[in-house]
This record gives C-alpha cells, structure tokens and sequence, in this order.
C-alpha cells in the first residue's frame, strides 16, 4: 500500500475519532481562551514599552498561537500508547500499510485540529482588538501547521520509545516548560536580562515565535519571518525522521 493511501486512511480513521469525540478539542481552547480572556486586557498599558508597538495583540496573539501549537500537540502520543496496549498499532503493521503512512495520517489530523482551534483563537482576538496583516496572519498557519507537524511527530517518536504512561507525561512536561519559557511566548525575550536572551536565541521555538510577529505585522520577507519559516521546516523533517525511526525500532 502506499504511503498516501495509508496516510488517507489513517488521517479519516482519526478525524472519525476527533469528531466522534470533540470535548478534547474544545478542552484545547481553555487554556489559550483564558489567556485571552484574563491576560491580554494587560497589554493595554504597554504601547510604549519597547517591543510591543502600537498593538501589543501583535505581540501576545502569535505567541499564544504558538504555545497552542506546542500545548495541542505534544501531548497526542498517549493516544499511540493506547493503541500499543490494545494492539491496534501490532494490527496496522501486519497489513500492507506504509510505516511512513501509519506515522503521517496521524500527524495530518494533528495538524487540521491546530489550525481549526488557531482560526478560532485568532477570530476572538479580532474582537478584542487585534489588527494584523491578513496575508502574514495566513502564512503564520501555514508555520504554525509546520510546527505542530514537528510537534506531534516527536510525541509519537517519544510514545513509542516510552511506552508507559507516566514516564512518557514526565518527560513531556519537563521539556515543554522550560522550552516555552525560553521562547518568549508571552513577552518578548527583548526585554531579557543578557544571559536570559542569549539561551533564548538557542531555543528553536523562539525563532518562530519571533517569526510568527514578524508576519503579524506584515513583514513578510524580513529575516525574521524567514528564519521562523525554515526552522519550523528544520524541525517537521527532524522530527518526521525521529518518528519513523522509533516506529521502526518499535516494531523490531
């Protein structure tokens, strides 16, 4: 079978099971709601603080697009778990299915989950106020999509290496902070002390949060944007790789 007829098939079964189910994905949009809702009204006083600009939704909206992308997708490969301990996965390798395929019919759902729930999440900051390039707010799915690609492959990479639960939550949780942190989702890392700036600048995810403004306020061909772009590419390949070698070396 090839790799985009298992991809297809793979991708319906999921999206059958999202959409059977979709208290999980509404469940998603609390946190970044919340955000929204309780923090964002800060940012009114903040025009003249440097890095904000005239609009500080510019600045907070991305960032919580991307921290939405992380959160949505990092945690998806529990689902893989389960699928281990009821030998759906051991069921899926015995056909004909490309390994390639099983991985990234998975990954596709993933992906139209995020973008459904950043649409969402950026049509209520439009109400609240915020103003950005429409072009630039379009391609920023597109990176976002790239992301949460990156994101969600190396969930299942981790999942089937640690086949346990809590280990797997453990090392999820302890990655994903101190990496938001250091990206500077919130706020920009320009207003970071020196030392606290220059690890930010050896965290990928902080290339495309800075990206992702870049494109909010319409510089769309800056080296910003730019960067973010590539290291979104940089990280769906490296993690693509990940996760099919830990498919592979499962099954072994």
């Amino acid at each position: 079978m090839t790799t985009a007829r298992t991809s297809l098939i793979i991708f319906r079964r999921s999206m059958h099971y999202t959409l059977r189910n979709p208290a999980w994905v509404i469940a998603g949009l609390l946190q970044p709601l919340l955000y929204l809702t309780l923090f964002a009204p800060l940012l009114s006083r903040l025009t003249e603080v440097p890095g904000f600009g005239d609009n500080p939704w510019r600045v907070f909206v991305p960032g919580l697009l991307v921290q939405q992308s992380v959160f949505a997708s990092v945690f998806v490969g529990f689902g893989v778990i389960a699928d281990t301990r009821s030998g759906v996965l051991d069921r899926m390798r015995v056909t004909a299915a490309s390994e390639l395929g099983l991985l990234i019919g998975r990954v596709l759902r993933d992906v139209v989950v995020l973008t459904a729930q950043g649409v969402l999440l950026v049509l209520g900051a439009l109400l609240a106020g915020l103003r950005a390039s429409l072009v630039g707010v379009l391609i920023s799915f597109a990176v976002l999509g790239v992301l949460g690609l990156a994101m969600s492959a190396l969930s299942y990479g981790l999942a089937l290496r640690l086949p346990a639960e809590d280990v797997f939550g453990q090392l999820i949780n302890s990655l994903t902070l101190p990496t938001l942190l250091l990206s500077g989702v919130l706020l920009p890392m320009t207003l970071a002390p020196g030392w606290l700036s220059g690890l930010s600048k050896a965290n990928p995810l902080s290339h495309v949060v800075t990206g992702t403004r870049a494109l909010f306020q319409g510089q769309l061909t800056g080296s910003g944007a730019m960067t973010g772009a590539a290291v979104a590419v940089g990280l769906a390949l490296l993690t693509l790789w990940f996760g099919l070698r830990s498919l592979r070396t499962d099954e072994r």
